[in-house]
């Protein structure tokens, strides 16, 4: 009942348009042939984002038991791009987002969830998010 509390608090008080700008930004990477591979990556959180209370952000090597295309040297490849070319300013906001909703006691809780938005936003290919 809580995570269903706190779920409705983060959609209803900006986790709407957070999950709807990571869905946008899937769409764009899905229309072009380079950023296919990111558009699955970015799809992922923004489910998480929607609804991130519950769930967590765990590598996908710890999930199947395997290594996987994603989770090897291609995988820390794509990263890197990623990094280079957005993944910087998209965690950068999340985490200023963080320190703000930080500020107030009730925000506490909140302000973790964008800080795991951060922390993803920084290298997504290889992780996925899983029920806790």
């Amino acid at each position: 009942m809580i995570r269903f509390i706190l779920n409705l608090l983060w959609f209803v008080l900006g986790g709407w348009l957070s999950g709807l700008l990571w869905l946008l930004g899937g769409l764009l990477l899905a229309i072009t042939i380079v950023g296919l591979p990111y558009a699955g990556a970015a799809w992922r959180i923004a489910g998480f984002a929607f609804w991130p209370f519950g769930k967590e952000i765990v590598s996908r090597e710890i999930v199947t038991g395997r290594s996987d295309i994603g989770t090897g040297p291609l995988g820390f490849l794509l990263n890197l791009i990623w990094f280079v070319l957005g993944g910087w300013y998209i965690a950068l906001s999340h985490l200023l987002i963080a320190v703000a909703e930080a500020i107030s006691i009730i925000g506490i809780p909140f302000a973790i969830k964008d800080l795991q938005l951060a922390y993803i936003a920084l290298a997504p290919i290889g992780r996925t998010v899983v029920r806790r």
